[in-house]
């Protein structure tokens, strides 16, 4: 994206422009993002100014927000402060509980998809990979979510998912943002991804998660045999935060049914320390 200044508001916003192949017209992801852009007004979900579509290209106006949770967190290593930490997690679990109400999943949650503005407001971006989700729930595509903040369960083959796909790459980013370092650094392939959050959570079986061992990628000679550990052990710093390793542990369930929502997040104790006037926010102001 690139940032410019509206002529007529001298407004400066954020240009994304797809090039178009004559013959096959506006990309689908494209065609996407914008429908469910136009629907989710909310202040931590990026704003779609407007679109401009020519024969060669479709540009999109966005509201310009100068760098995202990844740069942030780059700029701030060794981990970000905590009081920042619940900050950002409040915002986007208030955008994704905005979403998650309206049946939209964002299913790239990550933090390149993170805006952060210069006053610290977090904003969900690039829905090209969002859906409305359909009821009853229809299959979708496992191939959805970067690598590392991609669910178990989508990991073994699942394709029939709800919200609680955006929700384990929630927690993928709190331990990221506590630590200074990716939750679960998969190097070369579902397997090995697999791998790094067995080790930790420990490898199901049909008494912890009912059903596991029918996914198509549950295969026990690629999977490795581990009893689970307690995050607070792999990441110390989770303890160092009233209710840490709670929320941690609420959004990193192995099993989706078991994963937290965001509205019900919203009011974990890990934010009783939060002006409760913050939960009286209309949607488009913070």
């Amino acid at each position: 994206m690139q940032p410019c200044e509206h002529i007529l508001t001298y407004q400066r916003v954020a240009l994304k422009e797809i090039r178009l192949q004559e013959e096959e017209g506006a990309p689908f992801t494209a065609i996407r993002e914008a429908s469910l852009l136009k629907e989710l007004k909310h202040s931590n979900i990026v704003t779609l100014h407007d679109i401009v579509h020519t024969r060669e290209t479709l540009t999109f106006v966005f509201e310009y927000v100068n760098t995202d949770l990844s740069q942030y967190m780059e700029k701030h290593p060794g981990g970000l402060d905590h009081r920042n930490v619940r900050l950002f997690l409040f915002q986007l679990l208030r955008g994704l509980s905005y979403c998650h109400k309206r049946r939209v999943l964002h299913r790239d949650v990550k933090p390149q998809n993170l805006l952060i503005s210069d006053c610290g407001e977090l904003k969900l971006a690039d829905f090209g990979l969002a859906r409305a989700k359909s009821v009853p729930s229809h299959t979708y595509s496992h191939e959805v979510v970067t690598l590392w903040y991609r669910p178990p369960d989508v990991l073994l083959g699942s394709t029939e998912y709800s919200t609680s796909l955006d929700m384990w790459g929630v927690g993928c980013i709190f331990v990221e943002m506590v630590t200074g370092m990716p939750t679960f650094p998969g190097i070369r392939d579902t397997y090995d991804q697999l791998d790094k959050i067995f080790k930790l959570l420990g490898t199901p079986t049909e008494e912890t998660w009912p059903g596991c061992t029918h996914y198509p990628g549950y295969k026990p000679h690629k999977l490795g045999v581990y009893r689970p550990r307690k995050l607070g052990h792999n990441f110390p710093r989770l303890y160092d935060i009233v209710e840490g390793e709670a929320i941690a542990n609420a959004f990193l369930q192995l099993n989706p049914d078991k994963r937290i929502g965001a509205e019900e997040a919203l009011h974990h104790n890990y934010f009783a320390q939060l002006p409760k006037k913050l939960y009286e926010l209309p949607d488009g102001k913070f």
